[in-house]
């Protein structure tokens, strides 16, 4: 082990040595099978096994969860993605029962009950609104339950909109004030170049800051049911790190990932939160 290498495994450690409180984003390329056409119950009972596992362990869990609409297109025999909003709200109304019913099967399963919280932009901005999403969160975990959030789709627009649930995410971490943010991709984390058009792109396994250099590397791509691409990710990450907060962007298909994050295994890109809290 190198110098570099050795800075890295000690500083992971060190960030997340003491952490208790942890919002796990799962994006729906991670819940969905190869071809985007269902949920993938072997994904959501891994997810649900690990969870119940740190929570037993004397972690506080919130995910916030995306699938919704892909769960939906399945439910209505749709053969092509929607389009317009108005037919992506119907298939999110149809599929959100569907995506939280598998996640309370499964958490049953481990002994754990599960709650729906959906929310949209004015939740978290209005100030009101956003002290009340806080309580409820605060006062569901205090019942040992495991939140689970998601965006508004049926009744959001454009003009309101949090646009990705990696936005969402880094928002929810802010709002209760979480010592960390897992994001879980269909990537491995952030890559210097894009590893699909380039072999030879290197993972980067530890970010200092989030500078304009950083987020060119994002790039622009997004799945077929998901509206955010690594640059909405870079975006969170940015964001919880301006409160003071660490983030990791991981391989979410890896089976024990979110174990292996807490673990401070060297996987995913790990984003060191600012120095001083804005």
């Amino acid at each position: 082990m190198n110098k570099g290498e050795r800075y890295i495994k000690e500083t992971r450690k060190r960030i997340l040595k003491n952490i208790r409180r942890v919002v796990v984003k799962i994006g729906s390329g991670v819940l969905t099978s190869p071809d985007r056409s269902r949920l993938d119950d072997s994904i959501i009972e891994d997810i649900a096994c690990q969870v119940s596992n740190l929570y037993k362990s004397g972690y506080e869990i919130i995910l916030v969860s995306s699938g919704a609409i892909a769960a939906g297109i399945k439910e209505l025999k749709i053969e092509d993605i929607p389009n317009g909003i108005p037919f992506k709200q119907a298939a999110a109304a149809v599929g959100q029962s569907h995506l939280i019913g598998k996640y309370e099967r499964h958490f049953k399963k481990e002994g754990l009950k599960v709650a729906q919280i959906l929310l949209t932009h004015d939740d978290l901005k209005i100030k009101g609104r956003c002290l009340n999403a806080k309580n409820t969160i605060l006062t569901i975990l205090s019942f040992k339950v495991i939140p689970i959030i998601n965006e508004n789709d049926t009744v959001a627009v454009d003009e309101i909109k949090f646009g990705d649930n990696d936005t969402l995410s880094a928002m929810v971490a802010d709002l209760v004030e979480a010592d960390l943010l897992v994001i879980l991709s269909d990537v491995k984390g952030l890559y210097d170049a894009d590893p699909k058009l380039n072999p030879s792109a290197k993972l980067i396994p530890l970010v200092k800051n989030i500078t304009p250099e950083i987020e060119t590397m994002a790039g622009d791509s997004k799945s077929a049911t998901g509206v955010g691409g690594m640059t909405t990710k870079i975006r969170a990450a940015k964001k919880v790190s301006l409160a003071g907060i660490p983030a990791v962007i991981v391989d979410g298909k890896t089976s024990g990932v979110i174990d292996s994050v807490i673990n401070g295994e060297d996987i995913g890109t790990l984003f060191l939160p600012a120095a001083e809290k804005w």
